[in-house]
């Protein structure tokens, strides 16, 4: 390695002082690299040349393109992200049960100049933040960001965090290998087989990492892109200890964990600590199920009002007809009935009720009503007249 005074020139840079900034190319993508520390060197990332350990690789499955429902579910799922990327979490276990969900979820081992490279990319800055931190207080290890720039099918940054020098020491602390060096497809058995706070704790890890809130109503979901159908089953088994009901499924070749009852959603966001987005969530979901109830009630409203209209503009051509067949021959309180309905077409039978003099109930008018109409159709069956549905429409009919 030679060194002309502007910095290595063996494709590493070596960092003095103040972490820097260097902006790099991997493919076609161009990244910015933060480096962990002062003084340490970090070789650039190879676009050729680096061996990917078959069967290691984890999380980092081809991207997904940005569809509408996507960007619809985008609001909810960034609050969520940035409540529990500010959430104080004390108990070791949990960090490390954290950490283990948020790296098997999000990341990928790889082998660059035959050492193990563990990554994990992240959407948010405040979820990478929270990964290195967590991971130099945990475990002890130093950790760098790639920093992915929006372009192509991403139209957000990705964050990348980085654990080159110790990456195998973490793979075991963290279980993403085993004692013999073999990947763990699912979760790590302490998590599987720890107490409430480590499911908890796995469920916050997997929804920093692939984890997406839609807005509440019809199909509302809690959903965590997972690895593989392993990771899957392990996550729906952590929901099941924390009483909520999960389910796997695959969509389009990519396994998936959902919640979509609305009570198991806000459960869940309780549980990993979100609570500013529950509340958020609800207020939304109870606005949505308040106007879907108005709507519906106005809906009904209407079409009852359309067809009493409707049949009251019907009664009104059958008392015409009924009042022509029976001529003078009609009792005076049977007439009077009548004669409101033809001069009121519209109204109903209460509103009839209150016109008449003295008042009457709807029944009693609708009673009256029904014997003219009787009468005059036996009538116009006597002389072989047509009856009092002569002069009826196809749209009173529909009534």
């Amino acid at each position: 390695m030679t060194d002309d005074g502007n910095g290595p020139t063996d494709g590493s840079t070596i960092v003095e002082g103040i972490a820097s900034v260097r902006t790099l190319t991997c493919g076609h993508q161009r990244v910015l690299e933060l480096p962990a520390m002062a003084g340490e060197r970090i070789p650039d990332r190879p676009s050729l040349g680096v061996k990917k350990l078959r069967g290691l690789r984890f999380g980092n499955w081809p991207p997904e393109p940005e569809t509408s429902e996507k960007m619809a579910r985008m609001a909810m799922t960034a609050m969520v992200k940035a409540e529990l990327s500010r959430l104080t979490v004390t108990k070791p276990c949990c960090r490390k049960a954290e950490v283990s969900a948020t790296l098997r979820f999000a990341g990928g081992l790889h082998i660059v100049g035959g050492r193990i490279v563990v990554e994990a990319e992240l959407d948010t800055a405040s979820a990478a933040r929270r990964l290195r931190k967590d991971i130099a207080d945990v475990y002890g290890h130093g950790s760098g960001i790639l920093v992915l720039a929006a372009g192509g099918l991403r139209r957000g940054s990705r964050y990348v965090v980085r654990v080159v020098q110790d990456g195998e020491a973490l793979a075991r602390q963290t279980g993403l290998i085993d004692a013999r060096g073999r990947p763990v497809r699912g979760l790590p058995p302490r998590v599987v087989s720890g107490s409430v706070c480590d499911a908890e704790s796995a469920w916050r890890g997997a929804f920093l990492a692939h984890g997406s809130l839609t807005e509440p109503g019809r199909s509302s979901a809690l959903e965590i892109t997972c690895p593989g159908p392993e990771a899957a089953l392990a996550l729906v088994g952590a929901a099941r200890r924390l009483g909520i009901q999960a389910k796997a499924r695959e969509v389009r070749g990519v396994d998936r964990v959902v919640i979509r009852d609305g009570d198991a959603i806000g459960a869940m966001l309780t549980r990993l600590g979100a609570h500013d987005a529950v509340l958020a969530w609800e207020e939304r979901r109870m606005r949505r199920e308040v106007r879907a109830t108005a709507n519906r009630l106005a809906n009904f409203d209407d079409a009852n009002l359309r067809r009493s209209a409707r049949a009251s503009v019907a009664a009104g051509a059958r008392v015409e007809r009924a009042l022509e067949i029976l001529c003078d021959d009609v009792p005076d309180h049977l007439r009077e009935a009548g004669m409101l309905r033809l001069k009121h077409k519209e109204a109903s039978l209460e509103e009839l009720g209150q016109l008449a003099d003295p008042a009457m109930t709807k029944d009693a008018v609708a009673g009256r009503i029904r014997r003219l109409l009787a009468m005059a159709d036996k009538r116009a069956s006597d002389l072989g007249v047509a009856g009092t549905d002569a002069n009826l429409t196809p749209d009173m009919l529909d009534a």
